[in-house]
């Protein structure tokens, strides 16, 4: 006998959903934070002397430079 509430079936699909996505989840294989942040630091160190927010835009290239002066008459 069950207790006073019964399982619709929307909610055992559901769950089932969730039951399968957790298996799946389970069985990735990691990569180590620490092997992820080295090679995270690489990069930027690699790529640091083309980092526009390091190095800044030039005025010649900076394409949302404003073209044009604003004049008041």
């Amino acid at each position: 006998m069950m207790s006073g509430r019964t399982c619709s079936s929307g909610h055992v699909v559901q769950a089932q959903k969730l039951v399968d996505q957790l298996r799946v989840e389970a069985g990735m294989e990691r990569i180590k934070i620490s092997l992820t942040a080295a090679d995270l630091v690489r990069f930027c160190q690699d790529h640091r002397r083309s980092d526009p927010l390091l190095t800044g835009i030039s005025a010649s290239s900076n394409p949302f430079k404003d073209k044009k002066t604003c004049r008041l008459l």
